[in-house]
């Protein structure tokens, strides 16, 4: 795809490889996430539940332990040996693990043989075995856990201590346990947890789909919008309305859009004008141009003769040569007060000294037509910041105008007054023949002239200058006008106060 510069603009290809989609990633990413979150799971819930169920299944054996002793106790203290033999006989049935009594050899009056079930000597037991029973003898409570040599798997081994009548420990109670069914139980749970994962893992593919769908349809349609913004169709937008950074982003390209639109319109507006301008400037100068070539080309052939009128042709030829040149300096003028970069240098201004020095001047030029120039002010000074040469100019092209479009025998009233706000309002209002309604938006555009015979020799540039003029100096001008009353033009400028020329 080419842009309208003649640049290449990539696409993107739609048979991208799978791994570098947006798609392929955030799945990956979640898959992943969801994969390390149920193996560490795992692994905590497996230690957790390995060691929940090992002490589970040591308290169990100290419950027993206590209980088969508690009633060891009671079969010593009754001298009940016969029904402590048939206890143990149904223990030993009964129980799952093994139960051994012991009498203790170091006891003043150890445990009957008829309640003990093996001899030390008999069990041939380890040494941590050896440690709990020395320890039950002792008073104590202890477990080992380890490997069986005679089972031949894990088992857990606790030694519970079995007191006499005088509260002597006569004897211990052994439980034995295998670990190994613990184990198994610990395994089908690990199984269990590796299934769920692998199941979440399923649905967090769908998941992972609606998620990464949600997130890359968006950004496919921006890319889409800026793509067609590229191809200079400013009016796409993205249509996407979401309260989130994808959404910000959405309409931060569709202002985007929005101010690429503008300029599009500024930038026709902009070429028009280009096209106005030199279509205006070639019409102006065609013709003096074409006049002053018919008098040279008449002189040179020598059809004109009479020295009068040969005279008479040099003098037309000077006037539009002069024509000329004040059009290239009109355009030269509004050139540079339209660059932004352009700044006047300003001084303090009295603006009644201004009209003070141009009144000699549009006496002299309404002289003719007999206008008389009635100038009234509230106030003898009136200052401002300003250039006086360029204020001067602005001022005389309005009042240039006001006598060129006044009947005979009128009068151009100029009045400056100081507004307690703080600003100077001047009004120029002539009696001439007024401008139409239709015409005030246009009379500041550059070339606009009226088809009035009173402005043939005119420019067309005079009001735009006048204009740029006021607007360097941060004022303002409007104009009112009424057809065959007359046209009153209205300044408004920052005054200076005393306290303000002091600092300046």
């Amino acid at each position: 795809m080419q842009n309208k510069a003649g640049g290449v603009i990539v696409q993107g290809k739609k048979k991208d490889k799978l791994h570098n989609r947006l798609f392929t990633k955030v799945y990956i990413n979640y898959a992943f996430m969801v994969t390390l979150f149920a193996m560490i799971l795992g692994i905590i819930f497996m230690q957790l539940y390995q060691n929940a169920t090992i002490d589970n299944c040591r308290q169990q054996l100290f419950e027993q332990g206590r209980t088969i002793a508690k009633r060891f106790t009671e079969f010593i203290v009754n001298d009940d040996y016969d029904s402590g033999l048939e206890y143990l006989q149904i223990l030993i049935e009964v129980q799952q693990g093994d139960v051994w009594s012991l009498s203790n050899p170091n006891a003043s009056a150890p445990m009957s043989d008829k309640l003990e079930s093996i001899e030390l000597d008999e069990a041939d037991p380890s040494q941590e075995v050896i440690q709990i029973i020395n320890g039950a003898f002792e008073g104590k409570e202890m477990e080992t856990t380890g490997f069986s040599d005679i089972h031949e798997y894990m088992t857990m081994t606790v030694g519970v201590p079995v007191a006499g009548a005088n509260g002597e420990i006569v004897g211990a109670i052994l439980l034995n346990a295998k670990v190994a069914d613990q184990n198994s139980l610990i395994m089908n749970s690990m199984n269990l947890i590796v299934i769920s994962a692998i199941a979440a893992l399923i649905i967090s593919f769908f998941i992972a789909i609606l998620f990464a769908r949600q997130l890359t349809r968006p950004i496919s349609k921006m890319r889409e919008t800026a793509l067609e913004l590229a191809e200079g169709k400013y009016e796409t937008k993205t249509g996407i309305n979401r309260k989130d950074e994808i959404g910000d982003l959405a309409r931060t390209i569709d202002f985007l859009t929005d101010k690429l639109m503008e300029n599009e319109k500024i930038r026709k507006n902009l070429e028009q004008m280009r096209m106005d301008f030199f279509a205006n400037v070639s019409h102006e100068l065609r013709t003096p141009i074409t006049v002053v070539r018919a008098y040279t080309e008449s002189l040179v052939d020598g059809v004109v003769t009479d020295e009068a009128k040969r005279a008479q042709y040099y003098d037309k030829m000077l006037n539009e040569c002069k024509s000329m040149e004040r059009l290239v300096g009109d355009l030269l003028l509004l050139s540079k007060m339209q660059n932004p970069d352009f700044a006047v240098e300003k001084e303090p201004v009295n603006v009644i000294q201004i009209f003070d020095d141009i009144s000699r001047s549009v006496k002299t030029i309404g002289e003719e037509k007999n206008i008389n120039v009635e100038f009234n002010s509230n106030q003898e000074m009136a200052m401002m910041l300003g250039d006086y040469d360029r204020l001067r100019q602005m001022f005389l092209v309005i009042l240039d105008n006001a006598v060129k479009f006044s009947g005979e025998d009128s009068t151009i009233h100029i009045t400056v007054m100081n507004k307690s706000t703080g600003k100077i309002v001047i009004s120029i209002r002539d009696e001439g023949i007024g401008i139409p309604k239709e015409e005030l938006g246009s009379i500041f555009e550059k070339f606009y002239k009226s088809k009035l015979r009173q402005n043939a020799k005119g420019s067309g540039l005079g009001l735009a200058i006048a204009k740029q003029i006021a607007l360097k100096h941060d004022g303002n001008i409007e104009v009112y006008s009424e057809v065959g009353v007359g046209t009153e033009f209205v300044f408004t400028f920052d005054g200076l106060s005393e306290e303000q020329l002091q600092q300046v």
